[in-house]
């Protein structure tokens, strides 16, 4: 084979081709004929963020990120058990998939689900060169993650759920993934802190946080406030006779919920 004037030696296209055939299959299966409705551009008040284009991949994972985010210690503050069920959603080229793949080992499971392909062919390819075979890539739409019922422990979405732009039916597609004692876990830029350097359209608040999920059908369970830049906050399903937001207190007024030391 020649590109370019050079022939590229055999072992090189082999080795690629092995990469090729080592990668996990996308799940690429989408019903095209559900409706997606067209995108609001704000929700409860807040303006919608667009969503980052898989040319922005490399941001994900820059030399950077570590010092500015401590994305180890927001991990460990997932307190992840061997064995579990976990999606990565809004994975992108897979930054924190890989490490939940770790986390979780051999006998559990990651869903990383992206809107873009291209995003989760990159996430492949990685997969196929660190050889972990614990991760399921799974295409979603703007409504629908397309995760099993009932299934998962935990739904990590990383600066992710701020450019949701249907954000009623992803919440309730993923309600519907959770496992009764499922979480919910938003990583979210401190928009109550305008020294964190993110624009605000990529920040939010606590309390914007809690009066979209609540109505939704989510309780703030715990918080972890020891990372940099970024909220952590993790919810579970609320109760049902609690679910619909009928009768609940606003964000503002709800009970103080401990933040984890």
């Amino acid at each position: 084979m020649k590109i370019c004037g050079w022939f590229l030696p055999g072992a090189v296209l082999a080795a690629a081709a092995a990469l090729a055939a080592a990668a996990p299959p996308v799940d690429v299966d989408v019903d095209t004929t559900v409706p997606i409705p067209p995108a609001a551009t704000h929700h409860m008040g807040r303006e919608i963020a667009q969503t980052m284009h898989y040319t922005g991949a490399p941001w994900l994972v820059r030399e950077s990120r570590q010092r500015e985010e401590d994305c180890r210690l927001l991990v460990e503050a997932l307190a992840i058990k061997p064995g579990q069920v976990l999606c990565d959603m809004g994975c992108g080229n897979g930054f924190y998939t890989l490490e939940l793949a770790r986390r979780t080992g051999p006998r559990g499971t990651v869903y990383a689900v992206d809107v873009q392909p291209e995003m989760l062919h990159m996430l492949a390819e990685g997969l196929a060169r660190e050889r972990v075979r614990n991760v399921r890539p799974v295409l979603g739409t703007p409504i629908d993650p397309r995760l099993p019922r009932g299934s998962i422990d935990l739904v990590l979405c990383v600066d992710v759920y701020h450019e949701f732009s249907h954000p009623g039916a992803m919440l309730a597609r993923i309600h519907e993934s959770l496992k009764p004692d499922g979480l919910l876990v938003l990583a979210e830029f401190r928009g109550e802190d305008p020294a964190v350097p993110i624009k605000p359209l990529h920040k939010m608040t606590k309390a914007q946080v809690r009066a979209e999920l609540e109505p939704a059908g989510y309780e703030l369970a715990r918080q972890f406030d020891r990372l940099p830049w970024q909220h952590l906050l993790f919810f579970s399903p609320a109760a049902e006779e609690a679910r619909g937001g009928a009768g609940r207190p606003p964000a503002a007024a709800a009970g103080p919920v401990p933040a984890a030391r």
